[in-house]
């Protein structure tokens, strides 16, 4: 049966950098005892917002240790989320990524194929959008709606899921073996707490963007998608590129625990950085550049 390993705890000393001492990627279900047990769900009392806004501070600091080394050594990393609707892959990229360079750190959050994509080998619309040399690629949704969504609403046949289970494993193969480090995270939300999101969506006119076509289906089919993850976990859930599950009921400690976790599959170091001297401003040609500005339309500074 393949080991399947969920994301360790958040830890609260950001100066454990992932080099020395640095669990291997099958290890997390060992060395912590309270999380990893996937009949068991944290009854963790929920952060409250000063301590996870000083804890997610540290943990961006670390990322963006992570980028300068990502960008010295010239490494491609892809980070592909996944999960159920409403289980918090937004929020979570998010907190990944606020601090960080988006030339680096490249959100890619593809729309429903075209006519022209649909025509394409499958995953020729993702490759495109693959790492260089020193980004790091974050797939809001990848190749695998062909395992969940595509499957379980109909939008694609029997015989293209089962192909697409068959060959995944030999592509991600091809993938990591390319030299690119491939990092597979499934958000798992509880049914009582998507059901809990989806309502405060309904009822909160903030919110209603994120209920789209697709949302509503799916909470019907709670029992389908949960069949559809069971055989692409069977069938995905490689040694070269293991799926990562996180428990994401608790938003700000899935949030924490997944920043955490991709710091310690990525090994890296700080890099030396030249110190940066402001230099003094010129008063060559100096003039009264505010005044050549009167008459212009300005923005009303009513706060």
């Amino acid at each position: 049966m393949k080991q399947i390993s969920t994301t360790q705890q958040v830890d609260l000393d950001p100066s454990r950098s992932s080099t020395a001492g640095k669990p291997r990627l099958n290890d997390t279900r060992e060395n912590d005892q309270s999380g990893n047990d996937p009949s068991k769900k944290s009854t963790a009392k929920k952060l409250k917002a000063k301590k996870y806004e000083k804890k997610l501070r540290q943990l961006q600091g670390e990322l963006c240790k992570l980028q300068e080394w990502v960008k010295h050594k010239g490494l491609r990393v892809i980070i592909v989320f996944e999960g159920r609707d409403a289980a918090g892959k937004g929020g979570t990229i998010r907190a990944l990524t606020e601090r960080v360079s988006p030339r680096v750190f490249r959100v890619v959050a593809l729309p429903a194929p075209s006519d022209r994509e649909k025509s394409q080998m499958y995953l020729q619309r993702y490759m495109q959008h693959f790492p260089a040399a020193g980004e790091i690629v974050i797939f809001d949704r990848s190749w695998y709606n062909r395992a969940g969504v595509e499957h379980v609403m109909g939008f694609c046949t029997p015989e293209q899921h089962k192909r697409f289970l068959e060959l995944c494993p030999e592509m991600e193969r091809y993938i990591v073996g390319g030299g690119i480090q491939l990092i597979k995270v499934w958000l798992e939300v509880s049914d009582k707490e998507q059901k809990r999101r989806f309502e405060a969506r309904m009822d909160d006119p903030l919110r209603q963007w994120k209920l789209s076509p697709m949302d509503l289906p799916s909470r019907s089919k709670w029992f389908d998608y949960s069949r559809a993850r069971d055989k692409m976990l069977d069938a995905t859930d490689t040694k070269w590129a293991p799926w990562h599950i996180l428990r994401s009921d608790d938003k700000k400690r899935a949030r924490l625990n997944c920043i955490r976790h991709i710091l310690d599959l990525i090994s890296y170091k700080k890099v030396p950085r030249d110190k940066v001297t402001l230099p003094s401003r010129s008063k060559k040609r100096a003039y009264d550049d505010q005044a050549t500005l009167k008459g212009r339309k300005f923005v009303s500074e009513r706060y």
